[in-house]
């Protein structure tokens, strides 16, 4: 079984980040019988034998990664089956003929029981988060008085909780090479 963990704040090889292979041998060492990182934004690709592992999997290799570069962030987990799904299915179909300059999908720990009234608009009118379910929340992202729209400090705010975002394309890519 192939899961996607989305790791908060990680930029591979900065301070305080691992790097590419720390943070591939730290899921291999953590019971992973693949690991492969995607891009140098804490997103990883790993496989485990069976499906209950996956948590105990990210759980250990949280730990490996504490202790080789004190890494302190959550890890968010995403099956590659699901992933897949909600890519096929286009869930940004609705907004393609707007003002939109991008798509996101952020992650969350899915135990969060925070009622919200959706949609979800930022203030300065430049993001939107219209679907939120199972530790996920899906976002259009517009321009405003030159600054890009971000997701992760609305949902942060709303939910009280650590949150980390990708851009869609990443998804689209990493489901295009991967899947």
């Amino acid at each position: 079984m192939r899961y996607v963990a989305f790791i908060r704040n990680v930029n591979l090889g900065q301070p305080k980040s691992p790097t590419r292979a720390q943070l591939e041998n730290a899921f291999l060492q953590a019971g992973a019988s693949t690991a492969t990182s995607f891009l140098n934004n804490g997103t990883l690709i790993y496989s485990v034998s069976r499906s209950r592992l996956e948590q105990t999997t990210v759980n250990r290799a949280r730990k490996v990664l504490q202790q080789v570069c004190r890494l302190k962030e959550p890890i968010f987990v995403c099956s590659f089956q699901h992933l897949l799904e909600l890519v096929a299915e286009d869930p940004f179909s609705d907004f393609k003929d707007s003002i939109n300059i991008g798509y996101a999908i952020s992650f969350f720990d899915p135990k969060n029981r925070t009622k919200l009234i959706l949609p979800i608009e930022s203030k300065r009118k430049d993001c939107l988060i219209f679907r939120i379910n199972h530790g996920k929340a899906l976002s259009i992202v517009r321009e405003v008085n030159g600054k890009e729209g971000y997701p992760t400090p609305v949902l942060e705010s709303v939910l009280n909780s650590p949150v980390t975002t990708r851009n869609w394309t990443t998804i689209l890519r990493m489901v295009k090479k991967h899947g």
